[in-house]
C-alpha cells in the first residue's frame, strides 16, 4: 500500500473506526465517518482511493449509501468494499449488484483484510493512471477533449442542481498558422506547451479547469464565477501569455505572440442547450479576433 493513498471508513461503531484505524495505520491515510451521509460528503470532498463500508447502520445502511455513491459522479469510480458481520448469501450478492468491488466479513483476519485492501488499492492506482492517460493531451500536458467533455456535463449538471453562473471561455493564439509557416512545428509545438502552461497558472480555484480543444484553441471552464470574476481570470491569461514575449514576426497587431479570448456566462436550466454556451463565447471570441486580438470580449445571457 502507498502512503499517499487514502481509505475512507464508514462504520458506526467506535470499536469498528478504531480498530480499522489501527489496522492501516502508517500505510495509508485513514479518514473516518460515523455513518453513511458524513461518509458520502467526506467522499465527495476527500476523494478516497478506496471506501470500506459496513451493511448495518442506523438511519441510512451501506446499501443506501452505496447506492449514493455509485449515483453520483463525483463518487462513482471509487471502489467499495463491504466490511459487516452480515453472513446471508443474498445480502452479498445484493451489495456485489450495487456496485462493491469485494465483501469482507466479521470478524476479519488482519492479514487476509490487508491483502485485499492492498490488492484493492493497486488495481485502483493503475485505473487512475491509465484514465489520466487518455484524458491527457499528450503535447501541452492539460486535458484533452475527452475529459473537457465529461468535465463539462459534470459542472453542467451542477450549475442546474445549485442554480449556480457558469462561465466558458475559448482562448485562441493569433496568427498561430502565419506563427507556424515562420518558425516551423516544432517552435509551434514549444509555444502550445508555454501557453498551456501560461493559462493553467492563471487558474486559481480547485474547479477551474482547462482543456485543448483542438489546434490551437484551448477552452476553461469557471464554474460558480461572477462575470467580473471570470473577465478577471481571463484578463490575467491574456496578460501571462502577452508577458512570455514570445517573437512573432507575423503578428498583426503586435511584434510578440498573442491571444484573444470569447467567454459567455450563463445559469443553466434543465431546458437550457449546452451548445448555446460554447456557440455564444465562440461568437465573442470572432469579436476580439475583428477587433484587434490579443483581449478578451464577454456576452452574459440572461437565465
Amino acid at each position: 500500500m502507498q502512503v499517499d493513498q487514502k481509505i475512507l471508513i464508514i462504520d458506526d461503531e467506535k470499536s469498528n473506526l478504531k480498530i480499522l484505524s489501527e489496522t492501516f495505520k502508517g500505510e495509508v491515510e485513514v479518514i473516518l465517518a460515523k455513518d453513511g451521509l458524513q461518509g458520502i460528503n467526506r467522499a465527495r470532498e476527500l476523494q478516497p482511493d478506496l471506501i470500506l463500508l459496513d451493511v448495518i447502520m442506523p438511519d441510512m445502511d451501506g446499501f443506501q449509501v452505496i447506492g449514493l455513491l455509485k449515483s453520483d459522479a463525483r463518487t462513482s469510480k471509487i471502489p467499495v468494499i463491504f466490511v459487516t458481520g452480515e453472513l446471508e448469501v443474498k445480502k452479498e450478492e445484493r451489495g456485489l449488484e450495487l456496485g462493491a468491488c469485494d465483501y469482507i466479513q466479521k470478524p476479519f483476519h488482519v492479514a487476509v483484510l490487508k491483502a485485499r485492501v492492498r490488492l484493492h488499492l493497486r488495481m485502483a492506482r493503475q485505473t487512475a493512471l491509465l484514465e489520466q492517460l487518455a484524458n491527457i493531451d499528450p503535447l501541452t500536458s492539460i486535458a484533452n477533449r475527452r475529459l473537457y467533455d465529461e468535465v463539462f456535463n459534470t459542472e453542467w449538471r451542477a450549475a442546474i442542481r445549485d442554480e449556480t453562473l457558469f462561465s466558458l471561455a475559448i482562448i485562441d493564439i493569433d496568427n498561430f498558422k502565419q506563427y507556424n509557416d515562420y518558425y516551423g512545428h516544432a517552435s509551434g509545438d514549444m509555444v502550445l506547451e508555454k501557453v498551456a502552461r501560461a493559462i493553467s497558472a492563471s487558474l486559481m480555484r480547485p474547479r477551474d479547469f482547462v482543456a485543448r480543444f483542438g489546434g490551437e484553441e484551448f477552452v476553461v471552464l469557471l464554474p460558480d464565477t461572477t462575470i467580473e470574476g471570470a473577465m478577471e481570470v481571463m484578463q490575467a491569461c491574456c496578460k501571462a501569455i502577452a508577458d512570455l514575449q514570445i517573437p512573432h514576426e507575423y503578428a498583426t497587431y503586435f511584434d510578440h505572440l498573442s491571444v484573444s479570448i470569447g467567454g459567455n456566462s450563463y445559469f443553466p436550466d434543465s431546458e437550457s442547450c449546452q451548445k448555446s454556451l460554447f456557440n455564444t463565447a465562440d461568437e465573442m471570441l470572432y469579436k476580439a479576433k475583428s477587433s484587434g486580438k490579443n483581449r478578451v470580449v464577454w456576452q452574459e445571457m440572461s437565465k
